[in-house]
This record gives structure tokens, sequence and C-alpha cells, in this order.
């Protein structure tokens, strides 16, 4: 199996370029393994430049295109799938199903991380596709993709009896300068007056792509889900919140937290919690890092991950999207190796039930 560092020449298509895709985009040119074979963007502003000065690099002689058709006419080994995650959660689909049914294995960072999730017709749609194509999807990222899956589930080996794994992810939306990102779908600045974001779009967007952390957290260690149990919450501003993306104004929302439960059918419950906020200070000192693990049983096991910015010039954001990149640009050779079907990585060790 080829190894990210060998010459092994694969080529690649990198779908969207915004932060995350251009990120991706540079990873793909700078790769002396990789080929760039494609770049598909959206709308028609990017389309006909090189997809070097999307990148700030030299000219590839490789133009972006807004033709879904001649990026499902190419011929590539993977594509570097990197669009923003859209309402309503199965959005993406067609374009996911299309590229594995034209032979391309595909590494997405928007979803599709543990497809069965949502049942069978979801996720057989894929799965044919991919079948047909003979080609491999997989969803990945940090969270989900990585601190449950890979990290956390891991740390449950050393447990002799495990009644719960709760994580708590909180990320500082304060230096993040897209409005439309961070109010709309992180929901901050939000009216609780006039809805209750809980309850609409955004909630059930989150609702099915965390789904996927919950549904695995069970298959892995041999079980299923009995239930999820939701308990989201909002803290609204109690002052003006100046952030990159603009002011909140008091009693708007200034963080939200996505808060699940799920309970499997062997005991062991996955609590999830996603913060995301205008200001840190707002919750205390335990939501200070980036994740916070716990995993109670016996025994007890406690941990924390940060990722940093090593660059204070640049805005603290930029780590955890190079942190998601390098996870997508990591897996291309084990998803290009890897049987047809859809793909997951798997933790070396997690508990079982004795």
């Amino acid at each position: 199996m080829a190894r990210l560092g060998e010459k092994s020449n694969m080529r690649v298509i990198q779908w969207a370029t915004g932060s995350m895709g251009r990120t991706a985009l540079r990873r793909i040119i700078d790769a002396r393994e990789l080929t760039l074979a494609g770049t598909y963007v959206y709308g028609s502003g990017k389309a006909g430049i090189d997809a070097g000065t999307l990148a700030r690099r030299a000219d590839t002689g490789v133009l972006a295109t807004d033709d879904r058709a001649a990026i499902l006419a190419l011929d590539a080994d993977v594509v570097v799938h990197c669009p923003r995650i859209t309402l309503p959660y199965d959005a993406l689909v067609e374009d996911v199903a299309a590229l594995l049914e034209s032979g391309k294995n595909v590494v997405s960072i928007a979803g599709f991380h543990w497809p069965d999730a949502h049942g069978d017709e979801y996720a057989s749609r894929l799965r044919d596709a991919a079948l047909r194509g003979g080609a491999t999807l997989a969803g990945v990222g940090v969270n989900p993709g990585s601190v449950v899956e890979r990290i956390a589930l891991a740390a449950t080996a050393m447990s002799h009896d495990l009644t719960r794994l709760s994580v708590f992810e909180t990320v500082d939306a304060s230096a993040m300068e897209s409005p439309e990102f961070v109010f709309g779908l992180m929901g901050l600045n939000s009216d609780p007056q006039e809805s209750d974001i809980r309850e609409g779009p955004l909630g059930d967007l989150y609702g099915a792509l965390f789904s996927e952390v919950l549904h695995f957290f069970a298959a892995e260690l041999g079980g299923a889900i009995e239930r999820i149990e939701p308990d989201h919450r909002l803290t609204l501003a109690e002052r003006p919140i100046a952030t990159a993306a603009g002011t909140i104004a008091p009693g708007r929302v200034a963080a939200t937290e996505w808060r699940w439960t799920a309970v499997t059918d062997l005991g062991p419950e996955l609590l999830l919690s996603i913060l995301w906020t205008a200001d840190p200070a707002l919750h205390g000192d335990e939501r200070q890092g980036h994740w916070t693990i716990r995993i109670d049983g016996r025994p007890n096991i406690r941990m924390s991950l940060d990722i940093e910015e090593p660059d204070p010039g640049k805005p603290p954001s930029r780590a955890l999207t190079d942190a998601t990149v390098a996870v997508a640009i990591n897996a291309i050779p084990h998803v290009v190796a890897a049987p047809p079907g859809l793909f997951a990585f798997h933790p070396p060790a997690a508990w079982r039930q004795a």
C-alpha cells in the first residue's frame, strides 16, 4: 500500500475551493506523490482560473471548472471532497454517488463518516454506487472522524468496565471571518425570540451529522444504539460581543451547545457535547480546551486534546483547518488501497464486554 512520502503518482481531483478546499489544494500541489488532475468549483467566478492561482501557488496547467460532467469524465484515482455541509444533510449524496459510480475513490470532509447511521436506503445508495464503480468512500475529519472514532475509542481498551464515554468539544468562533458560516451554519447571533435553532433545520443537520459518531461508537463496541437523547443548549449574550464575523447583540445567541447522549444495548453510553462560542470566557475553566475526553468505569480516564496555530500572526482557526485537511490527505493511500465500498478507520483496540 502506498503511503504519503513514497512515490505513487496518484491522480487527485480537488472538489470545492473554500477555506478547507484551498488548503487541500495546496497540499495536493505540494505533494510529490500526488498529481492534480482536476479542480471543481462552485459558481462561475473561479471557473477557468489556474488551480495554482486559487491556491497561491505557481501555475499548474489545471484550470478550475464548474462543469460537473467534465469532472466525472476525468481519469483520477481519488477526489478530495471539501464542500461546506449544507441543508438538508443529504444534499451532497447525489454528487458523491456520481463520483463513485464514475470509478473515483472519494475522501470527504463533509459527512459520510458512517452512512449506516441513516438506515439501509441511505447507505445502500452510496454503497451500491461504490461497488458499481469499483471505488471506495471515506468520510474523514477531526470531529467527526478522529476524536471519538480513533482516539477516545482506542483509549477505552484500558477499561475493564466501561460506563460512559464523554467527549466535550469547544470551538472559539471569535476569529472566524465568514458571517455565512458563523451566523448561518453555527447559528450564532440568531434571535431565540424569533426562532429556536435547536428545533429547526440546524438541529436536524447536526443531529444527522453527529449521529454517525454515535452509531460508530456503538458498532465498534459490538452493539447498537437503543436511543439518542438530545439536550441542546443556548447561551445568550448579555452585552455586545465583537467577533471577526460581526457583532452579536445582547439577547442573541452567543454560543450553541449541541449535545446528545447515546444509550447502547450493551450498557455503555456516549455523551457528545459540541460547543461553538463567540467567547470561551462565557463557559468557565472546564471548556477552555478544544476537547476533553472522560471515560467513566474502571478505571476512570481523563484526556485533553488541543490543536494550536504555531504562527501568532495567523488566525487560530487555521490550525483546525490544517488538521482536518491533514486527516483527508493522509487517508488517500489507505482509501485507494481499500476494497470497493464504504470505508472507516477503526481504532487499534477498544473496550469489549466481558
